[in-house]
This record gives structure tokens, C-alpha cells and sequence, in this order.
């Protein structure tokens, strides 16, 4: 058995697309249009794992955008997606540069928590040991839920 990808549908793809390749920083490797059936599968890597995902077409994250608008509810119900990054207090500073809320700063220094615009939770795991405390994290609050 192997991991392939987590499906997340999307409601606007651009806005979506805005989220999790401009902001977070993942890469699409894939894309595929079906008219027929009048959808869009757009799938995404982490910028490390991009080429092995065009090759064995794991790990990714396939974003489904059905043409006829939807209101989905219920994001969080399956929990969450993590990743991995390299300085978790300068991602997280970048995402809210870009506007993002950070629903769960990395207080500890090793795990944050950010939501994109159609509810997916995203934990964000600092990678090897957890970092020193530091401000502004340290006494950040929570914001809604993650």
C-alpha cells in the first residue's frame, strides 16, 4: 500500500489556488479538466517533494473544483493536513504577511495551525526539535478554531 493523495473540495478554485500555492507554498504538479463531467482536478506537492510527485504521483493534495457552484460544509470533520517546514516562526510570519490568520500560533515553537478559505485545517510542524520561545508566538492567542 502506498500514500497517494487527500482530496479537499474547493468552491473557487482561483481563491483556493491563491491559498495553497501563493500563500502556503505548495507547487501544482497535475491538472486534469473534465468537461463530461464538468469538473477540475488541480494536485499539489510541497515544493521537496514536487519532482517525486510528478514521477510516482505521491504525496499531493488533489483540489476538486465542481463547475456547478456547491456549498460544502464540515472541512474540518477529517481533521487536518500537516507539513513540514524549515523555520516554523518565519512561515508563519509570511502567511500572516499575506493575510492569513494564524488560527493556533506555534507558541511552543513547534506546531501552528492556519485554515484555508474553504475551512481545511492545516498544522504546520517545525521540523527537527521545536525552536526557543519567541515573541510575538509566545503570547499570541488563538483565533476560531483549528
Amino acid at each position: 500500500m502506498r500514500y497517494l493523495h487527500t482530496m479537499v473540495r474547493v468552491r473557487d478554485l482561483d481563491e483556493a489556488l491563491d491559498f495553497w500555492c501563493d500563500k502556503l507554498g505548495l507547487v501544482e504538479v497535475r491538472r486534469a479538466e473534465n468537461a463530461a463531467g464538468r469538473f477540475t482536478l488541480v494536485f499539489l506537492a510541497a515544493p521537496d517533494d514536487a519532482e517525486q510527485s510528478r514521477t510516482t504521483a505521491a504525496p499531493q493534495v488533489e483540489l476538486t473544483w465542481n463547475w456547478d457552484p456547491e456549498t460544502y460544509t464540515g472541512g474540518r470533520n477529517f481533521g487536518h493536513l500537516a507539513y513540514q517546514v524549515d523555520d516554523i516562526y518565519a512561515h508563519c510570519r509570511r502567511l500572516m504577511d499575506k493575510g492569513v490568520v494564524i488560527n493556533r500560533p506555534p507558541r511552543d515553537g513547534r506546531m501552528a495551525f492556519v485554515k484555508s478559505p474553504d475551512g481545511i485545517s492545516i498544522e504546520l510542524l517545525q521540523k527537527g526539535d521545536a525552536l526557543p520561545p519567541a515573541e510575538p508566538w509566545a503570547t499570541m492567542a488563538n483565533t476560531g478554531t483549528w
